[in-house]
């Protein structure tokens, strides 16, 4: 499942409720005394905050991957090879203006004929494949093995618990945010009134003086929620309907054991049937702009005048329609990750997941086979505050314990200032499981109709990574998938700090515990590693 929008922050919630978050040498490494030098106390500029993941940790004092440095000391004026990167996500805008010069185009397919022209067994997939045809809202995964009624399944108990737990949770905040929503509603109102503006703006708020104690109630309010980073009553308002859109889209779809999302005709448990959807890899609303988001973090056209930078300037964006207002199919995703594979990626972003797996075996399969044919697969972490050893995600490339690829590379997130907060708190970890870190906090990118915004989630640090494997491809093709992925791992910057892990204050650890390679991604590095191996 991709990641959804934070909902309204827990402190807003209370508050309102009671009364008111190269032959160069690799020198982009940290001095030892780092965790004593200044760190940055500012708040980032709107160039920092549209660009923090580009940034480099010494210059800058920003946690991010050092891209603008490796553009301006390393690529330069190097010319690359075009590299196919696959998106497997929700679809992607491929229309948008900073993103339709960087979308792959099947040049052995005629468009819109009606034909197989490549005989790849896909229909007038011009830009790639959608698996989910029309379909959008989805069940969660162990819904849909409740619905099944099949109580022998090994993983029923789990999935009844799992419900139980998550149907409470989201009944409880519905009624918490009505609560909210009609209070804020009610403060709108009166302070349209006292004020005499329809729109009125922070000033008039402070300059309100009344003895009507529902006058300052709602005054108070709107100073707590412009406190909280809140530009007006009228954007408290909008980012409580749309929690409230997010809340009711969980129940009603999500969480609902009598709803039927699947229109492809297809049977999700039967991998033989392969060939169903259609070649529309745009969004189906304009809100399903994760894909957009993720494909605009990779390769978003640099310096073109427009909102963002991708982080690798010779690739074409291949998008696979696969994930949904809910939890993907493990038959669509094995599907494109083959999909991807034969049809020339070399690498694949997968920035999707969940907790449970029906056929997690047709997904690792296919995780082998691109790993076989020399593909790096790219996968998010999750969004769980949770050690991915104990508490399993889904895709994964191991089976008890055993890694079955070495080019499968897992993304933990990055927030956008370094020290004891430097790690996401949404940000699943794992010494075994999470190889690296990369900026995935705050990500500014692409989103549909020409629109930019920021997101976060490891769904953001995924993308960066497979954008510093496709530099590290495009410039040094000699490199097979499973040198590319050592590279990433072995350049990154091993930073010392004690980190709070999973959002909670009592837990700190060591940075180097939370991943394989115990460092964040570094392109700079990379590069420079990567010249150094392919000379070999």
């Amino acid at each position: 499942m991709k990641i959804i929008k934070p909902l309204f922050t827990s402190a807003i919630i209370s508050a309102v409720l009671f009364g008111c978050g190269t032959g160069a040498s690799i020198i982009s490494t940290p001095p030892e005394n780092i965790d004593t030098s200044p760190l940055k106390v500012s708040e980032l500029t709107e160039a920092e905050k549209h660009n923090w993941g580009h940034l480099d940790m010494i210059a800058d004092t920003i946690p991010g991957m050092s891209v603008e440095k490796a553009y301006a000391e390393i690529i330069k004026n190097k010319k690359g090879k075009k590299i196919i990167v696959a998106v497997i996500d929700s679809g992607i805008d491929i229309d948008h203006e900073d993103l339709n010069d960087v979308i792959w185009t099947n040049e052995d397919e005629i468009p819109n004929n009606g034909k197989d022209d490549d005989n790849n067994g896909y229909i007038d997939d011009i830009h790639g494949w959608n698996f989910l045809g029309k379909g959008y809202n989805e069940q969660l995964e162990f819904v849909r093995i409740l619905a099944k009624g099949d109580t022998s399944n090994p993983n029923y108990a789990a999935a009844q618990a799992e419900y139980d737990s998550q149907y409470q949770t989201w009944i409880g905040r519905k009624t918490q945010y009505d609560q909210i929503y009609q209070q804020i509603l009610a403060a709108d109102q009166i302070l349209a009134k006292a004020t005499g503006k329809e729109k009125y703006t922070k000033e008039d708020v402070n300059t309100i003086e009344s003895e009507d104690e529902k006058v300052n109630q709602a005054k108070q309010m709107a100073q707590y929620m412009f406190s909280n980073g809140m530009e007006s009553m009228d954007e408290a308002k909008e980012e409580l309907s749309s929690s409230l859109e997010q809340i009711n889209e969980r129940l009603n779809y999500n969480l609902n054991k009598t709803f039927k999302g699947r229109v492809t005709g297809d049977n999700p448990d039967d991998l033989s049937t392969k060939y169903y959807g259609d070649g529309n890899v745009k969004p189906t609303v304009k809100t399903e702009s994760h894909g957009t988001h993720v494909a605009g973090i990779i390769a978003a056209e640099r310096n073109n005048g427009l909102g963002a930078n991708g982080v690798a300037n010779n690739v074409e964006i291949m998008s696979i329609r696969t994930v949904p207002n809910g939890d993907e199919y493990d038959k669509d995703v094995a599907l494109s990750i083959r999909y991807a594979v034969d049809n020339g990626a070399s690498i694949i972003n997968g920035s999707f997941g969940k907790s449970f797996s029906t056929h997690s075996d047709w997904v690792r399969d296919a995780i082998s086979y691109a790993s076989e044919k020399d593909v790096v697969f790219v996968h998010a972490a999750g969004n769980d505050s949770k050690d991915v050893d104990t508490e399993p995600n889904f895709p994964d490339d191991n089976i008890n314990g055993e890694e079955i690829s070495n080019t499968y590379i897992r993304v933990g997130a990055l927030a956008p200032k370094y020290g004891s907060n430097m790690v996401a708190g949404f940000s699943n970890y794992g010494k075994k499981n999470v190889d690296v870190f990369a900026p995935g906090a705050s990500v500014y990118s692409t989103t549909p109709e020409n629109e930019y915004d920021i997101k976060g989630g490891t769904s953001m640090a995924a993308p960066a990574v497979a954008g510093v494997a496709a530099l590290i491809r495009s410039y040094y093709p000699t490199l097979k998938a499973s040198q590319v992925k050592q590279i990433i791992m072995d350049s990154g910057l091993a930073l010392k700090p004690k980190v709070i892990v999973g959002g909670n204050s009592s837990d700190i650890r060591s940075f180097s515990e939370l991943s394989k390679s115990g460092k964040i991604v570094n392109a700079y590095n990379a590069l420079i590693m990567a010249s150094k191996v392919a000379a070999q």
